[in-house]
């Protein structure tokens, strides 16, 4: 889901979203496109007796189940929104849950419809959130966090699912690896955390982290929208527990949309392949984010039915589950992105926002 995908990052003021052509739109997306239209065509042709029984299978499957499936993506969706709308709460910025959602949705529609979607999506929700009143270094910032905890969140989910797979998988080998990995990154936070509680060590941090964004421009006004936002979230919820539920919402996230591929196997009466649905779900991901193609088309297919089939599914049964999960999490989503976006070009620009009187109210105890 594009929505999941967007690595988002913050923009100047004349380089930024609001002002600059998006930069995914090359001729190397149509080039990359039309390949991987002609191997799936190429497929579809020497595996068409697979192609019939999975279009069979998904003839017969369960309506129940499915729509199961289809509330565990709604979840998924939602969390993405919760988690966008606790980071422009922490800014000072508040807008209500369904004006984040429409966007969130709008987002989803625009980033899986076209070549370099990521960018135009990127720079829509960019001028949505500065039309209702966001500021443009909160909004910048805002993209950038929730990418990067989109992105740490499916790091931490598939480093679980290659630990939970254990010795069986294609994974199998990378599995030593992961373990020295964990003890590396948990020695090396804990070594941080130690260091920064003496005044000379965070004062020299500082001062690199100030040398850094001296190099550029565009890296100063990330320093800076990141800097505000911290103090900004310290103020008010201060310590590193008040980041668990954003980071816990971002999990969830994947974890919703992952429920949703489990449902979709389900509801088809197909067993799951238990220890390596995360993994296949988690490399399917990774790869879908590399952006080839508008919402991954013919990747992220290719992919998760080939990480089935290494898993012990059949070949026509890994189709229809990728087939009905792609169509659920993606196909579906399409129309009713773009109709959010109508809802939201017709709706005035302040309808979003809570009422100023409320906010103040909320804030007094701060200010004090």
């Amino acid at each position: 889901m594009e929505a999941r995908r967007r690595g988002q990052e913050q923009q100047g003021e004349n380089g930024g979203p609001e002002g600059a052509a998006p930069p995914g739109v090359r001729p190397i997306w149509w080039v990359v496109a039309a390949v991987l239209v002609a191997a799936a065509v190429v497929v579809a042709i020497t595996r068409r007796h697979e192609l019939v029984t999975a279009v069979d299978l998904i003839a017969h499957v369960h309506p129940s189940r499915l729509v199961l499936a289809a509330a565990f993506e709604a979840a998924s969706l939602l969390c993405v929104a919760m988690l966008q709308q606790w980071l422009l709460r922490a800014g000072g910025a508040r807008l209500r849950l369904w004006g984040v959602s429409a966007i969130v949705l709008t987002a989803n529609a625009i980033a899986g419809a076209l070549p370099g979607g990521a960018a135009f999506a990127v720079a829509w929700v960019f001028r949505r959130l500065r039309r209702w009143g966001v500021g443009q270094v909160l909004a910048g910032t805002v993209l950038a966090v929730s990418g990067l905890l989109s992105a740490l969140s499916l790091l931490v989910l598939l480093l679980a699912g290659v630990l939970a797979s254990g010795s069986a998988g294609p994974v199998a080998g990378a599995l030593p690896l992961v373990i020295g990995l964990l003890v590396f990154v948990i020695v090396v936070v804990g070594a941080a955390a130690g260091l920064s509680r003496f005044p000379r060590v965070r004062r020299r941090a500082w001062r690199i982290w100030r040398r850094i964004g001296l190099r550029s421009r565009r890296l100063f006004e990330i320093e800076e929208s990141l800097t505000r936002l911290g103090r900004q979230i310290r103020s008010t919820r201060p310590g590193v527990r008040p980041w668990v539920w954003p980071f816990s919402l971002a999990l969830l996230n994947w974890g919703f949309d992952l429920a949703c591929l489990i449902a979709a196997t389900w509801s088809l009466g197909i067993h799951v392949p238990w220890p390596g649905i995360l993994v296949a779900y988690g490399l399917t991901q990774f790869a879908g984010s590399l952006r080839l193609t508008p919402g991954g088309l013919g990747v992220v297919e290719t992919s998760l039915t080939a990480l089935l089939v290494l898993y012990g599914m059949r070949a026509d049964q890994a189709i229809a589950v990728t087939l009905l999960y792609r169509v659920v999490s993606f196909w579906a989503l399409q129309p009713i992105g773009w109709a959010s976006g109508l809802v939201l070009t017709l709706k005035r620009n302040g309808a979003a926002r809570e009422p100023k009187q409320r906010s103040k109210q909320e804030q007094e105890p701060h200010d004090k």
